[in-house]
């Protein structure tokens, strides 16, 4: 028993000494990681700055800034690393990173599939920031493509997080990708119009609308015989903005509207026909019908 005592207690003054041997190691290396902390975001805004300066594409800005933030923190905890456990070689740091890179993919495996997509939507470029894209469910004006996910603000005000990997393999409709963008506007004239005069009423009711672009120039189709009306087709032009659309619309519906009215074109609204029979004499006329059978 004294036996097992004492070699526990040469354990403890073995373990104690070794800690005390390591203290100055430790702290040095949680004064790295510190210093790792600082140094991460100057390097991140040293090579933002450069970055905007040599190139154009936002989109590469953004990733050369995130890089280089992410491994000034891989350069600073392999670094601490090493002051810590003076015994830990380079072979040992290989073995180390591969069997730690084989555990962490698995129990990380969608933060890496993001990351990677993330990397391939910054180099490919499919949208750029500050365009308005919609993904899913999802509309609005991108704000950030970072190296995990995709933000966007909706035209509500909120703020809406997307997986770069949701956004990667979904596809994604770029509203402001070009300079121009068109809206189709039905309207309905009366079965009585003549469709010639209809076609060149709306058409010059464009002219000089706020908004509405000469080039492509507006188009009027008659596109079908509805229920109540002739069914025809507006064809504008505006910027792509969604705000733009929207205000130009309303300026559009109400140049329609007048100019309809000056050349006495009727939009008809729909018009139901309603039969009344009186349900007494449908009984009497089927009892007669009964008892004659």
């Amino acid at each position: 028993m004294t036996a097992i005592l004492q070699e526990i207690r040469t354990r403890l003054i073995q373990l104690v000494g070794e800690t005390v041997q390591l203290l100055p190691a430790l702290l040095i290396a949680f004064l790295i990681l510190a210093l790792t902390k600082w140094g991460a975001k100057n390097v991140q805004r040293v090579v933002h700055k450069g970055a905007r300066r040599l190139l154009r594409s936002r989109s590469l800005q953004s990733l050369l800034s995130q890089t280089s933030y992410v491994a000034s923190w891989v350069v600073g905890i392999l670094a601490a690393a090493v002051i810590a456990f003076p015994n830990l070689g380079l072979g040992d740091l290989v073995a180390l990173l591969g069997l730690g890179s084989v555990a962490i993919g698995f129990a990380f495996q969608d933060i890496f599939k993001n990351f990677l997509a993330g990397i391939l939507l910054l180099l490919q470029e499919p949208f750029e920031l500050h365009d308005q894209i919609i993904v899913g469910d999802y509309e609005g004006t991108v704000e950030e493509v970072a190296i995990r996910s995709t933000q966007i603000r909706t035209y509500r005000g909120e703020r809406v997080v997307i997986p770069n990997s949701i956004v990667f393999t979904s596809p994604v409709e770029v509203l402001t990708a070009f300079v121009s963008r068109r809206t189709d506007l039905a309207i309905g004239v009366d079965y009585n119009t003549p469709l010639p005069m209809a076609v060149q009423v709306l058409k010059e009711a464009l002219d000089g609308v706020e908004g509405v672009r000469v080039e492509p120039e507006v188009e009027v189709d008659v596109v079908g015989f509805g229920d109540s009306s002739i069914d025809v087709l507006v064809r504008y032009w505006t910027l792509p903005q969604r705000a733009e659309v929207r205000r130009v619309q309303t300026r559009v519906m109400m140049a329609l509207k007048a100019a309809c009215d000056r050349a006495d074109i009727s939009i008809p609204y729909p018009i139901r026909t309603v039969y009344h029979y009186d349900q007494r004499e449908f009984n009497e006329l089927f009892s007669r019908s009964e008892s004659q059978n």
